[in-house]
């Protein structure tokens, strides 16, 4: 399964996150752990100055600042200076906490210095060469460890896709990584205005490990001589650390009660791209010559209520909507659930794992960006890895 999400202004509230959060911690406090990648020995990326383990110390030490202003938040830090953690370690670190959330702090970088932007990705599997590279310069870092070879069982950091079992094993907490995502990089774009670069998949070993929703925050590319300087310096740290941190709370606030505070962000300026000359030929494809590629409606059949059934979940309301395509940018045969008190709707129905990924890419092709499949049996929602075992 791929995910390369543009994200505007929907974020997606999920049943699923409800049970898992909550029950996890019911009368105790919301435990979040914060890993600053990277440490001592392994600088991360650097350009132009700008080093990414101290950027990234210096963003969560902030954030965990912000965080523990709230009595009800437990911050957890996997580093909380400059030394080296193995990645099984943090993962291991938010386990024994019983974290409620695990959000891994980094910076982007590419040898092409105009590349700029903020992205968040999630434990899972990516046919994407861009996602994929990024896990593969982050995943590297275990060779810096001792007996890593041992330690990872004979793990390649240069084939990341291994990690296949554990995106499967791990598909409870998908949905719920996908929310805390959506919310972080709806807050990079719209509070901070950085360039929103989508939420992603890929196989990141220090999610790998990690038992609860988590995310691994690339805040931008310090190859880019602007944003580096950006994220390497205090106000951008500390409204960088706001923003993510307006993300939690309101996470945390919508399953695990409590308020959000408001945090005065200060937006910024994104780099500009700069102008370059080609100095050789290119061939240009008019617009109306490149291929589009067409969603297929899927085939409506009969649904057999005593099989798995799977549907899209496209958007959750803290009132309910009319089932009417108008209110749903043109789609039609929309239910939906009350669920903790937000209704969750849905478009289409099917037995068939196959044919909801059709009702998916037509939801997405509609504007619903942030949409995913959900999996219902007897009427009760259950996980998409107990659905396809069930079939």
């Amino acid at each position: 399964m791929k995910i390369r999400m543009n994200l505007k202004k929907t974020f997606i509230v999920t049943a699923m996150a409800v049970t898992s959060i909550i029950s996890a911690q019911t009368g105790g406090k919301f435990k979040v752990c914060l890993d600053a990648g990277h440490g001592a020995h392994d600088f991360g990326a650097s350009y132009h100055g700008f080093v990414e383990k101290k950027i990234t110390l210096d963003i969560v030490l902030k954030l965990g600042k912000i965080l523990e202003q709230d009595p009800s938040i437990d911050v957890i830090y996997t580093r909380n200076n400059d030394t080296f953690i193995d990645l099984v370690e943090r993962a291991n670190i938010a386990n024994r906490a019983n974290a409620n959330i695990f959000v891994s702090v980094h910076c982007n970088a590419n040898k092409n210095t105009e590349a700029y932007g903020s992205e968040t990705f999630v434990m899972g599997l990516s046919k994407s060469k861009s996602s994929l590279d990024v896990a593969m310069k982050e995943n590297n870092v275990i060779s810096l460890e001792d007996n890593y070879k041992s330690k990872y069982a004979g793990y390649n950091p240069n084939a990341p896709e291994a990690l296949i079992s554990a995106t499967i094993a791990q598909e409870e907490y998908f949905e719920q990584s996908i929310e805390l995502a959506s919310r972080i990089q709806d807050n990079l774009e719209e509070k901070l205005n950085r360039k929103n670069r989508g939420v992603a998949q890929a196989p990141f070993m220090v999610l790998h490990k990690a038992f609860m929703p988590r995310v691994l925050i690339e805040t931008g590319f310090i190859s880019n001589p602007t944003e580096g300087a950006y994220l390497n310096s205090e106000e951008g740290q500390i409204n960088m650390a706001k923003t993510i941190a307006d993300a939690i709370f309101r996470m945390k606030a919508e399953h695990f009660g409590g308020s959000v505070p408001v945090l005065d962000i200060k937006k910024s300026e994104k780099p500009a791209p700069k102008d370059t000359t080609v100095k050789t030929p290119v061939k240009v494809v008019p617009v109306k010559d490149t291929p589009k590629t067409k969603v297929v409606k899927p085939e409506l059949k009969a649904v057999n209520a005593a099989k798995v059934i799977y549907k899209v979940q496209i958007k959750a309301s803290a009132s309910q909507i009319d089932a009417k395509p108008e209110n749903f940018n043109g789609l039609d045969k929309i239910s939906s659930v009350l669920e903790k008190g937000y209704y969750k709707f849905m478009y289409g129905e099917t037995n068939e794992y196959e044919t909801s990924k059709a009702f998916l890419a037509e939801a997405k092709e509609k504007g619903y960006d942030s949409a995913f499949i959900v999996a219902f049996k007897n009427g009760i929602k259950i996980s998409l890895n107990e659905a396809l075992k069930t079939n």
